[in-house]
């Protein structure tokens, strides 16, 4: 079922909602980039308010801290609190493993080290988002890549028969900079059968800062459909 506008909004929205109900108080977590993500970012500056509990949260990007800003979060580093209790965050794809395509946001790097930082990761989506195998659909692998290293890299995924494209600004002549200061290389490899094994090939290539595959990473996702939400866990 492919949602229309109207009700991809309220199904992400949904998916939040039930999301923010594991948000406990006195936790730290981590805070996710993304449209479906600043909906749960909304509805936790709302059960702070409404509940009167404390959490402390750690933004994956700049747009996620502006939302917890703007939503009366109280903000902290990794730096002072290495170990996170939950995070939110969205996803581009999510396969019947609950294995993850994130990244089109251009936040993937950051992401994946606060969901690396936490002992639990929830992911929200809507069902648009939900695939059999990852890469379906014409979804691309967003890769960020160091500047130095994008003709280097370009020339080695070709090799490994993807078909990279630098991602390019919006409103702005030039590509996309990530909050790292890095670019993105978003990359067709067809259907990814074999996700671990491509995630492991990528990572060893010098210039690469980190890739959208996110591997055995989410404990729980919860889809969101225009009626409600399902919930899945990883085995």
């Amino acid at each position: 079922m492919t949602l229309n506008r109207g009700n991809t909004e309220k199904a992400k929205r949904n998916a939040a909602v039930e999301a923010v109900k594991h948000v406990k108080d006195g936790i730290f977590i981590g805070l996710g980039s993304g449209s479906t993500a600043a909906y749960a970012i909304e509805e936790i500056g709302r059960k702070i308010k409404e509940e009167r509990i404390h959490v402390t949260g750690v933004p994956t990007s700049y747009q996620a801290f502006m939302i917890a800003l703007r939503n009366e979060i109280p903000i902290t580093t990794l730096e002072e609190h290495p170990v996170l209790d939950l995070t939110i965050d969205g996803a581009d794809q999510v396969d019947k493993d609950l294995n993850l395509i994130k990244g089109m946001g251009g936040a993937l790097a950051r992401e994946k080290v606060v969901a690396f930082a936490s002992r639990y990761n929830v992911i929200v989506a809507d069902e648009n988002k939900r695939v059999n195998f990852l890469g379906e659909n014409n979804q691309p692998l967003p890769i960020e890549v160091l500047p130095f290293a994008v003709s280097v890299v370009d020339r080695k995924l070709r090799e490994m028969k993807g078909k990279p494209v630098l991602r390019e600004g919006k409103g702005k002549v030039g590509p996309v900079i990530t909050d790292n200061g890095n670019v993105i290389l978003d990359v067709d490899f067809g259907v990814i059968h074999r996700p671990g094994e491509l995630e492991k090939k990528l990572k060893i290539l010098s210039g690469v800062v980190e890739t959208g595959l996110f591997i055995e990473t989410a404990n729980v996702v919860y889809i969101g459909t225009n009626s409600g939400t399902e919930k899945l866990v990883r085995k």
